[in-house]
């Protein structure tokens, strides 16, 4: 699933083409997607509306439109994508699509802008979503999440004050919980773990002092070093140019069960916490 940095990635990027942009029509493939509008009327409450903004709060992304104040929430889950093409850029069909359809197997809606450029969401596993929100839902929304991991205002103070809140939860389900700490998921949890040298196991109040500000300080490492990089393509994302993300070349310990430690050479370790794979070293990490 797009994380933090993989969200933020797009984000970026798309801050760069978007804003400005006028949409032309959009097509909705697969109306599920849209819901609970229906893919006539989402169509309809987006033709005309200028794009003023690309903003990003957890790991969803915020795109603001002119006129009525409207903002369309768009949440990647799984496998979502978002590929930008501009006027001229050259189109490669998908095996068994039509060209006039879109150049992929599984784009589930089409933004069309009247410069010719176009806005992809490609989706293989039908979880993501799109949702145009007012002010006050998108104020909800804000509110639901826990703090940016990124943002100044996130001081070790403030990481502490979380970790003494929750004293008995395991760092694993912790740090997943979209509402206590905002964009990190299975990667980021596993790679900020294994950078502190803390197994991902541990409940909350067995950290020490020290402890407690090197996972402080790995979260923000590792979040700000995969952004730098594009995000990670584990498996289905991309950036909005359709290339991979350049973090798996650094991947410590996600996704490379059975593999030596690139410290120690012990194998990696592949165990089931919060319901999700999770790795660490059984020796590096204490």
């Amino acid at each position: 699933m797009p994380e933090l940095p993989e969200v933020e990635t797009l984000r970026r990027e798309l801050s760069e083409v978007l804003p400005g942009l006028k949409i032309k029509s959009v097509s909705v493939l697969t109306p599920k997607t849209v819901f609970p509008l229906s893919a006539r009327q989402f169509a309809n409450h987006l033709r005309g509306q200028k794009i003023i903004s690309v903003k990003r709060r957890a790991k969803i992304l915020l795109i603001s439109f002119s006129l009525p104040p409207l903002t369309l929430a768009i949440h990647l889950k799984m496998t979502g994508q978002l590929i930008f093409y501009s006027q001229g850029s050259t189109l490669k069909p998908a095996k068994g699509r039509p060209f006039k359809d879109s150049p992929f197997n599984h784009t589930r809606a089409i933004f069309n802008f009247t410069d010719g450029s176009r806005l992809y969401f490609n989706d293989l596993r039908q979880f993501g979503w799109l949702r145009l929100l007012g002010p006050q839902a998108v104020s909800v929304l804000q509110q639901h999440h826990g703090p940016e991991p990124l943002a100044p205002s996130f001081t070790i103070q403030t990481f502490r004050t979380i970790l003494d809140r929750y004293p008995q939860q395991k760092l694993k389900a912790l740090l997943l919980d979209q509402t206590i700490v905002a964009g990190l998921g299975n990667i980021y949890v596993d790679e900020s773990c294994f950078a502190a040298r803390i197994k991902p196991g541990r409940r909350a109040t067995t950290l020490t002092a020290t402890e407690k500000l090197k996972l402080y300080r790995a979260i923000r490492s590792v979040l700000t070093h995969s952004i730098k990089y594009g995000g990670t393509s584990a498996r289905d994302y991309r950036r909005s140019d359709g290339s991979r993300g350049g973090f798996a070349a650094y991947l410590q310990v996600y996704g490379r069960a059975g593999k030596p430690c690139r410290r120690c050479g012990t194998a990696i370790k592949k165990i089931r916490l919060a319901s999700r794979g999770t790795h660490f070293c059984s020796k590096c990490q204490k």
